[in-house]
């Protein structure tokens, strides 16, 4: 048997599976995609047939896979964040004024801190901490260096900052803890 046979035989299997698992409910509210379950389910197979080969039962092979790609792919979603979000209930920051007017203040003791900084410096971590979220090329670009001396200028620039910058200032942030 060959592999387009083996993918030819399994494609309606796969179709069904997925069906199925939005019927389990297992789709449904946890923004995942079928034709996504679909592809991470081929590229297991692709894998599996280069090293063992064709499932000696493909339909218990494709249940077990698609359950556990579905169980994946929905851990996953949990943990994402889409880009773009305006700040909500699930930021503190956002909602609480006493916190907003710390992170305000802390805000602001960075940018004195870093306005202090020697040469390029100030630029650098400026373009950093641009809300644009610039690339290392486009920074590099901005301020005449080149790209693989951006590291190590970035390096030297955040030492000098942890140097200047007060410890309550970096204290405020309890990484890790909520």
């Amino acid at each position: 048997m060959t592999y387009d046979t083996v993918i030819a035989s399994m494609r309606p299997l796969l179709t069904a599976e997925i069906r199925a698992a939005e019927l389990r409910a297992e789709l449904p509210g946890t923004a995942l995609d079928p034709g996504d379950l679909e592809q991470a389910v081929w590229v297991r197979l692709l894998e599996r047939l280069g090293t063992q080969g064709p499932p000696a039962d493909p339909a218990g092979w494709l249940r077990e896979t698609v359950g556990a790609e579905a169980r994946l792919q929905r851990r996953a979603a949990l943990r994402e964040t889409p880009y773009g979000l305006t700040a909500t209930a699930a930021d503190p920051a956002a909602v609480d004024p006493e916190r907003r007017a710390l992170t305000h203040e802390r805000d602001r003791a960075l940018r004195r801190a870093v306005s202090r900084l020697p040469g390029r410096c100030p630029r650098l971590i400026g373009a950093l901490l641009s809300p644009q979220d610039l690339t290392y090329r486009e920074i590099a670009g901005e301020l005449g260096i080149s790209q693989g001396s951006l590291g190590p200028e970035r390096s030297r620039c955040l030492g000098c900052l942890r140097r200047i910058l007060p410890s309550e200032v970096a204290l405020t942030a309890r990484r890790g803890k909520g």
